[in-house]
């Protein structure tokens, strides 16, 4: 299942980010046409990315043969315990999981009718005529999560490529549409090779999320970083039977479950209860809205048995969703229970779904981790002195703003307004461009967006967990503190002309300091005190937000959350591209 910048080398900084400049060595061999981006060498660690993206996902059908690095050609016929089937589509994989689930005592065995055809990683085919060639290949295979294709990630296609020979002469163009497609192109390429992309193109999360990227650095962050972001499936246990119970707990409480079909005692009550919303607590209360917006109040807890997890759930009005069910698959944002006697749920997860969440499950989120301003507008209005405040949700109902010098404390509430929104209440009379009963639009993983179009206000929130570890991150942060910084560039490009402002900021000193404490000095002598962070946004790129203030001044111009673009141990590029289209260019040199 397919699930759900530009760094030089110097020693000292070397180790602490080794990881991520192996993705970004090959950025700058050719420069190509504008429309194209940055090109690099067919056997780069770019391209390799590239392809391990691009490769099979064979673990969808593991329950047949047992590795994630093959998938067994449809249609093809196996005996399960006895009983004859023609396997046709991945669907038909499910009646392979329901005899094996009928009884709990039984031993399980299936054969496959051999010859069969299969599918390798690479996407080749093969024809397998017996047993042993198959388990020769499943012996190869790495499982458990360590094998080394992306999956967590796809491209969407289709996507223009362009190759280059070693004079930087354009040689071809090819438009790929699928994966396999993509696999037959970078084998033809021989080492030597240079390609380049046709930017920008879309790739989607394993949770449906996309994300955009205009450039060679932004792709193979996207690709890097996705490496680790959801569970793989890779091991010779169908579709996650091995899961436990804090896993599928953490799963379920994170966000909210709509209902797609109901089979109680072999009838199909799909469209009695099609489009309910399940919310798990973490309390262990569930809540249930149908179709109308009524609530049904149940509870539910989690049990091993020998066979998985079981999920029990218990109602005094929702009988039918009574029973202890087996959780026999997750998959493509799906979960599936089983219980003997012709009884099924499927359900799919909302995340991100206007219809909200828990207000408790709302609170518990944000009190783990600390929350960092992205945008927060009034009435249209934009209100930059804000940017890059640290938000942190406390008990009580105390939450602090903080800028790494000043602390504003108000308080904060969870709540349903009369529309039947989730909605946090902030109250700081500190700091009045916060205080909102801001309805909640949108929950990721690490980004929170409050919204009401109407009126055009905005507030994006972004988490930042203490003693998590990014090491690009804290490479960046760790440079920047290293000494005193002069602006050695300052561009802004509008219609393809370009305004150099650097001589304006001669003269000044900038210093990142401690505490998220951003100093401007001219002489030695203090100047302008301000705020800057390093952080990963919710689309992976590495942004530096400065913050000075928006007093209209000249060093007010700085305050933006600036896209990271490449540093050395001396100099740091930061870019950034307004709604508008202007393109601002932000150097900093020691």
């Amino acid at each position: 299942m397919k699930k759900y910048v530009n760094l030089a080398t110097y020693t000292l900084f070397l180790l602490a980010i080794m990881a991520f400049t192996s993705c970004q060595s090959e950025f700058e061999e050719v420069n190509t046409a504008d429309t194209q981006g940055e090109s690099f060498a067919a056997n780069s660690s770019t391209a390799l990315l590239i392809e391990k993206t691009a490769r099979l996902d064979g673990s969808f059908d593991n329950i047949v043969d047992g590795s994630s690095c093959i998938a067994l050609n449809f249609p093809y016929s196996v005996n399960v315990n006895g009983i004859d089937l023609v396997i046709d589509s991945r669907e038909d994989l499910h009646l392979i999981e329901e005899i094996f689930d009928e009884f709990e005592e039984d031993e399980d065995i299936l054969e496959i009718i051999f010859p069969i055809t299969i599918t390798t990683k690479d996407l080749d085919e093969l024809v397998i005529e017996g047993p042993d060639a198959l388990e020769e290949l499943v012996r190869d295979c790495v499982e458990g999560g360590d094998d080394d294709d992306i999956e967590c990630i796809d491209f969407v296609y289709p996507i223009t490529f362009y190759t280059f020979d070693v004079s930087n002469t354009q040689t071809g163009q090819v438009t790929v549409e699928s994966d396999e497609q993509l696999q037959r192109f970078l084998k033809e390429r021989g080492g030597d090779d240079i390609i380049s992309i046709q930017y920008p193109i879309t790739l989607v999360k394993y949770d449906g999320t996309e994300i955009r990227v205009s450039s060679n650095e932004e792709l193979a962050v996207a690709l890097d970083t996705a490496r680790d972001i959801c569970d793989e499936d890779d091991d010779d246990d169908y579709n996650d039977d091995d899961f436990d119970e804090e896993r599928l707990a953490n799963l379920l409480t994170e966000c909210p479950w709509i209902v797609l079909t109901v089979e109680r005692d072999a009838a199909n009550l799909s469209d009695r209860y099609e489009a309910y919303k399940m919310f798990f607590g973490v309390d262990g209360a569930v809540e249930v809205k149908d179709r109308e917006g009524n609530t049904l109040v149940g509870e539910w807890n989690l049990r091993m048995s020998d066979h998985g997890v079981l999920l029990q759930l218990s109602f005094d009005t929702l009988v039918d969703f009574n029973l202890t069910w087996l959780v026999y698959d997750i998959g493509d944002g799906k979960i599936k229970l089983f219980a003997e006697g012709g009884n099924r749920i499927i359900m799919k997860i909302a995340c991100g779904d206007p219809g909200g969440i828990l207000p408790g499950t709302l609170a518990e989120i944000l009190r783990e981790c600390s929350w960092i301003i992205k945008k927060v507008k009034n009435q249209g209005e934009e209100i930059d002195r804000l940017l890059g405040y640290e938000f942190e949700f406390q008990a009580e109902g105390v939450v602090t703003l903080s800028n790494g010098v000043t602390v504003s404390e108000g308080t904060w509430e969870v709540a349903t307004n009369t529309e039947g929104q989730l909605v946090l209440a902030i109250s700081m009379g500190d700091e009045p461009g916060v205080n909102f009963e801001w309805p909640l639009r949108e929950l990721l993983d690490n980004r929170l967006k409050f919204e009401v179009e109407e009126i055009d206000y905005e507030l994006i929130l972004l988490r930042v967990c203490p003693g998590t570890v990014d090491n690009d991150v804290a490479g960046i942060r760790n440079v920047l503190m290293g000494g005193d910084w002069m602006v050695a560039a300052y561009t802004e490009t509008y219609m393809e002309e370009t305004v150099d402002a650097t001589a304006e900021f001669a003269g000044f000193d900038f210093n990142f300091g401690a505490e998220h404490v951003l100093t401007v000095s001219t002489n030695m002598d203090p100047l302008k005190q301000g705020l800057w962070r390093v952080v990963r946004d919710s689309e992976g790129k590495i942004k530096c937000y400065l913050n000075l203030g928006d007093d209209d001044d000249l060093l007010s111009e700085l305050t933006e959350d600036w896209e990271f673009v490449s540093m050395t141990e001396s100099r740091i590029e930061l870019k950034d591209i307004s709604g508008d289209g202007k393109v601002s260019v932000l150097v900093f040199e020691k």
